[in-house]
């Protein structure tokens, strides 16, 4: 994998691990040569990761719409780095869009709506095959276990297949995720599940 998109929060969150988390993902990407691709804002746990890649010698690019250049306070960095290169697009869209483009894999920090959008977006064009692209949740101090827990229920009840749940990769270690999304590899399985017959 040579660039990972990491999909996180325009919020740091209560916790301090989830900063933490943030920034050493950051410097791990930066130490394997392996490129940032994210949202673009310099502020929560966008901030973070960025600015820690970019402390620790690796390259950053942000794409983030126009609509948003204020609110994220985009491309300003720790030491007054700039990112190593800024996409601004016309819409949230063109957006998710072209970060799927430029990206080799997927990472959702913790987050909210946004996140849990980007996230679940990619992981649906990955179950219709529109990429075989590894995606995963790197799940920090427990964040993510109520979405697994969902996406569990969504099998046993029907609407979801086993091989499918299976795309959302989930770690709480870094250096875990990352293995398995190196190691993954793409089943063609159709989404749908058989029709039961109607008595």
């Amino acid at each position: 994998m040579k660039r990972i998109c990491v999909f996180c929060g325009s919020n740091a969150g209560h916790d301090p691990r989830y900063r933490a988390e943030a920034e050493g993902l950051g410097r791990l990407l930066a130490a394997r040569g392996i490129e940032l691709v994210y949202g673009g804002g310099n502020i929560g746990l966008m901030g973070a990761v960025a600015d820690a890649c970019l402390a620790a010698g690796g390259s950053v690019v942000g794409v983030i719409p126009e609509a948003l250049m204020g609110k994220e306070v985009a491309g300003r960095a720790v030491d007054h780095r700039a990112l190593t290169r800024m996409e601004v697009v016309d819409s949230m869209h063109t957006r998710k869009a072209r970060m799927a483009e430029l990206s080799d894999g997927f990472i959702a920090l913790p987050g909210g709506f946004g996140t849990f959008e980007e996230f679940c977006e990619i992981l649906t064009w990955g179950q219709l095959g529109f990429h075989v692209k590894p995606m995963g949740l790197l799940n920090v101090n427990g964040f993510y276990e109520p979405l697994l827990r969902l996406f569990d229920h969504a099998v046993g009840e029907g609407f979801l297949r086993q091989q499918n749940r299976a795309m959302a990769l989930a770690d709480t270690d870094i250096d875990g995720l990352l293995a398995q999304m190196e190691n993954y590899r793409a089943e063609p399985v159709s989404k749908w599940l058989k029709e039961e017959k109607q008595l």
